[in-house]
């Protein structure tokens, strides 16, 4: 019977084909299960009346029941309403409309009785509800029955009198013929295990609960059915990596040790020694690699990595590091061939600037096995690129780069696929990255190098600007480099954000008698990085800037960043870009700049940001003010595609379903057992379907 829900929209009574395309476009609402998805986003409570006396206008929207006296047209041609006299037994309140005045007029009755719900509000001296919900009493839906749902509906469906009241009616309706058709999809010992309500009660009370607790229960079923499902899914094609995959085994490393003993630049910390403990222990398993490394700006990930490389160097595997940007891997490569020298380890870099005479010398070399370490960029993954033995993969800001992208490094050694380590900078809080990278062993960098001075981060508003400048210099003067950063390149007549070249060009005028550099994103590649090497050299002091420094350049000598409009960047922007400075043994500062006015969600972004330098408190932070979808541009397709969950709020049920989604893959991992029934059979019908069918089974 699950096939009923997947009957298209236009067959539901009340839409029919031509409203069923404009559902379909506006709101990729297709399919009886796609609408029965189409969750509320909040609820009116309609589950009693109010007196007309007891309401003010500091009161909510409300409901009310009484009869109309009369009503009139009022104002001239340009600006006509239509206004009510409405009454109870306990006083009287006028109903306003200034749209759809023929319509409404149509449904005003005198003397008969009605539902009215809406916003009180004091117009003069009167007391009056504009644009209110009326219904007659005994057509009433709700009647003081229930809280009632709202749904997200777009203005050209409102037009098309598909607002939230017309999907709250084809929903009830769905619901009345299909309950019969909604299938138990959790098992029984687990809906008696978490006193869960059944499916088809979930369903019904998600979208007209009869009480608060009705529909806290059916969210709680709702949530942790999502999140078991995603889950299992994430275990399982970790372990099936795990058992599938054969890795290469690297268990012998003097070149390793020789580094520890006689080239280590400076003594790992804690946390460093640990993440190669813990890759180490994935090199010697002899199943392959999947591990992703955190750790914030600076942290150290980079000479982990070449570590990680020198195991692959000791066991005749090579490597390759694969960066975003051109930058970021020339950056790297100059990095590890100050290490890889002092060893003997051949490394070269390839970018899509590589000339095509070295191009092809370095192909021989990779094919032949004398290049050991190859840094670049997408120019990585093309065909040509073939290696002898390739047996380690470094992702920088994986982000950057999709799983197909991945699948194609996997195919350069078709003996056993090369051990995969993704490095990010963007601290994923530990909810957002069970979802995220379920299918990733997960290792973290949370220390600084030895050292390493905290950055010291302050906020300015613009009256205080000749203070920040004189700050500035006095920084030059001590021989330090400054970042500028602004939010946009070029005005925009709505938003009064500072402007890119208008703020060089008051730079300029307060720093006459120094060099400044200038980079954003319009600019061709090669002037960006003309720009930046010359800021690298220290032949300009300044680097006025957008956010295209964000991932880039390493300069040591840079002390300060100034972010202009600070309020304008989300949580995670402003902590990427704080890193840029720091880098070097001197104390380093951020200044957030911004305007009085700041709204509540700025006003913590920014106190957030003076108050910690820990990457991951701020992850954490951002996820609760801007919920996971736009997290730090780590979303994998249909993952985080979440219909109830809020993985801010919802950790401790994520907890939950992760250990009971562990517990039934150790004890059963192919649901063979009759226990299991019900998940392998949601589980096959969700591949036939290729959907992540975790609501309708």
């Amino acid at each position: 019977m699950a096939d009923f829900f997947q009957t298209k929209i236009e067959f539901l009574k009340g839409i029919g084909p031509q409203k069923a395309q404009l559902i379909n476009k506006e709101l990729s609402i297709f399919t009886y299960a796609d609408l029965i998805q189409h969750f509320p986003f909040r609820y009116e409570d309609r589950s009693r009346f109010y007196n007309i006396n007891e309401l003010n206008e500091n009161s909510p929207a409300v409901q009310i029941k009484g009869k109309i006296n009369h009503y009139h047209m009022a104002g001239s041609q340009g600006a006509k309403r239509l206004v009510a006299s409405f009454s109870d037994h306990s006083g009287e309140v006028e109903l306003v409309w200034f749209k759809g005045i023929k319509w409404v007029e149509k449904k005003l009755i005198p003397g008969v009785e009605y539902v009215v719900f809406g916003k009180p509000t004091v117009f003069g001296s009167k007391l009056n509800m504009a644009h209110p919900e009326i219904d007659r009493a005994e057509l009433s839906t709700t009647n003081g029955a229930a809280l009632v749902p709202v749904y997200s509906t777009t203005e050209n469906l409102k037009r098309n009198f598909f607002d939230s009241k017309g999907i709250g009616k084809v929903v009830h309706h769905l619901l009345t013929i299909g309950l019969p058709n909604i299938q138990e999809n959790m098992p029984a010992f687990l809906i008696e295990k978490f006193r869960l309500v059944n499916k088809a009660f979930a369903l019904f009370h998600i979208h007209f609960p009869k009480n608060e607790e009705f529909l806290r229960q059916a969210r709680r079923r709702l949530k942790f059915e999502e999140l078991f499902y995603i889950q299992l899914k994430l275990l399982s094609q970790k372990q099936v990596s795990k058992t599938k995959f054969k890795g290469h085994i690297f268990n012998t490393i003097p070149s390793v040790n020789n580094f520890y003993k006689t080239h280590l630049p400076f003594e790992l910390t804690d946390a460093q020694k640990r993440v190669i403990k813990e890759i180490y222990a994935d090199l010697v398993s002899g199943t392959q690699m999947n591990r992703l490394l955190q750790g914030d700006v600076g942290s150290g990930k980079t000479i982990v990595s070449f570590i990680v490389m020198l195991m692959a160097y000791d066991n005749q595997a090579q490597s390759c590091l694969m960066a975003p940007t051109e930058i970021l891997a020339e950056q790297h490569y100059q990095n590890l061939k100050k290490h890889s020298d002092k060893l003997g380890i051949t490394i070269d870099l390839l970018t899509g600037s590589t000339k095509q005479s070295i191009r092809k010398k370095m192909m021989e070399r990779l094919a032949s096995g004398e290049l050991h370490i190859v840094v670049g960029t997408h120019a990585l993954l093309e065909d040509k690129v073939q290696f002898k033995n390739l047996g380690i993969c470094v992702i920088d800001e994986q982000h950057r780069f999709g799983v197909a992208q991945r699948a194609k490094l996997w195919d350069k050694n078709k003996d056993h696929p090369p051990h995969i380590l993704v490095m990010t900078a963007t601290p994923i809080p530990r909810t957002l990255a069970m979802t995220l990278y379920g299918d990733l062993d997960i290792s973290v960098i949370d220390e600084l190098p030895k050292g390493r001075k905290p950055i010291k981060t302050m906020h300015k508003f613009d009256a205080h600007r000749l203070a920040v400048f004189g700050f500035i210099r006095q920084q030059i003067e001590e021989g330090r480099q400054v970042y500028i950063v602004y939010p946009l390149i070029e005005e925009s007549e709505k938003l009064d954000y500072k402007d890119l070249m208008d703020g060089y060009e008051s730079i300029a005028r307060a720093f006459p008698e120094y060099q400044i550099s200038i980079v954003h994103g319009k600019m061709k590649s090669k002037d960006k990085e003309f720009e930046m090497q010359r800021f690298k050299k220290g032949e300009t002091k300044i680097m006025v800037s957008t956010t295209v420094i964000e991932v880039g350049v390493d300069v040591p000598n840079a002390s300060v960043m100034v972010i202009e409009n600070a309020e304008k960047f989300g949580l995670s922007q402003l902590h990427q870009l704080r890193g840029r400075v720091g880098r070097g043994a001197d104390q380093s500062y951020c200044i957030l700049m911004t305007g009085y006015k700041l709204g509540k969600e700025a006003k913590a972004r920014i106190g957030t940001m003076v108050r910690t330098n820990n990457g991951f408190e701020i992850a954490e932070e951002d996820l609760k003010l801007r919920g996971p979808g736009d997290m730090g541009g780590t979303q994998q397709s249909g993952i985080l595609d979440l219909k109830v969950s809020d993985l801010a709020k919802d950790q401790a049920i994520l907890l939950a379903a992760r250990e009971t989604a562990m517990e039934i893959l150790e004890k059963d991992p192919t649901f063979s057992l009759p226990q299991h029934e019900v998940i392998k059979k949601h589980i096959e019908k969700a591949r036939k379907d290729a959907v992540i069918w975790a609501m309708i089974s």
